[in-house]
């Protein structure tokens, strides 16, 4: 088996991280690694590398950090010279120009955290997770000038477990998508995959997530607003407010109560708040606003919520 001559890794979050391992694990040659910029981060705000980048470093290989790419001429020249047979991408941040696009003979391979044409966009394990999913898994493809519209190559599944967030299923996900895309790379050089068209009717969105996604509606069900907060880990969480300052969700589960939509219920040092369709959650761990995170039973003792009192106003 002949593997590719020369590749780049494109990438920047942790969930890039194994991909770029297996590649170097497996023997194939990684020229370049480009990620994002270091960004100031922490109280201090000091500049910290990507995950990507600090894997590059670990693993000897040659780091580049563009703010742009779409018109950079030094970046032209490096791809130029390295000539790549694939460029590979998991979770760059940047959208890949028509000349990178050109470039290499086997194309541009995004490695996508959903079976697409389903969860296309930049949050596909979080909306997964969120809308209740019992499958998901990983896609390669061959990327195109649309948002995740190329050519699919591999998939492979992977069960959604009913106690998973996004930050557990993350690197589930990662694992399995970093054999895919050896699997992927492999099939490619013996010419043994057949890029498969996707079908665009049935495609479903993953928009990246904003602060008030986590703003809990309590005309939800219970199992749809658990759902959410399992997805939307460890940001934008889940919150509502209560006596006029943010309360955040850290920890609930559905429950059996029947209770008037976001009124509060106390039993037994327990705390319930009702949802849509007469369903009720039981809420188990809470951040108040500029608070630690406490449990419902502290937050009973030292709040003193009363019955019939309602969050969300």
């Amino acid at each position: 088996m002949v593997q590719p001559e020369n590749l780049v890794f494109c990438g920047t979050p942790q969930f890039a991280v194994p991909t770029l391992e297996k590649l170097v694990e497996a023997g194939f040659n990684v020229r370049l690694v480009l990620t994002q910029p270091d960004r100031p981060k922490g109280r201090g705000l000091g500049l910290v590398a990507s995950p990507v980048k600090q894997a590059a470093l670990r693993l000897g290989l040659p780091v580049y950090q563009p703010e742009k790419i779409k018109q950079n001429e030094e970046l032209r020249a490096k791809l130029d010279e390295i000539g790549p047979s694939a460029i590979i991408v998991v979770g760059y941040g940047r959208i890949i120009p028509g000349w990178m696009l050109q470039l290499p003979k086997d194309g541009n391979i995004n490695l996508h955290a959903s079976l697409l044409p389903k969860y296309r966009g930049a949050a596909p394990i979080q909306w997964a997770v969120a809308n209740g999913e019992n499958v998901t898994g990983v896609t390669t493809m061959r990327i195109d000038a649309g948002l995740d519209t190329g050519d699919i190559l591999l998939q492979k599944e992977l069960a959604i477990l009913g106690e998973d967030t996004a930050e557990t299923l993350s690197p589930r996900l990662a694992a399995i998508g970093a054999e895919l895309m050896i699997e992927t790379l492999r099939g490619l050089s013996e010419r043994t995959i057949s890029p498969q068209p996707q079908k665009d009717d049935q495609a479903t969105l993953a928009p990246i997530l904003k602060k008030e996604d986590g703003r809990i509606d309590f005309s939800r069900t219970a199992l749809e607003i658990y759902n959410r907060l399992r997805g939307f880990q460890p940001w934008p969480g889940a919150f509502t407010s209560f006596r006029g300052k943010t309360l955040n969700i850290t920890a609930a589960k559905p429950s059996a109560e029947e209770i008037p939509q976001a009124q509060l219920l106390i039993q037994d040092d327990k705390l319930f708040v009702g949802c849509g369709k007469s369903t009720a959650l039981e809420l188990l761990e809470i951040q108040p606003e500029g608070k630690k995170r406490i449990s419902a039973s502290d937050f009973v003792h030292g709040y003193r919520p009363q019955a019939g009192e309602r969050v969300g106003e």
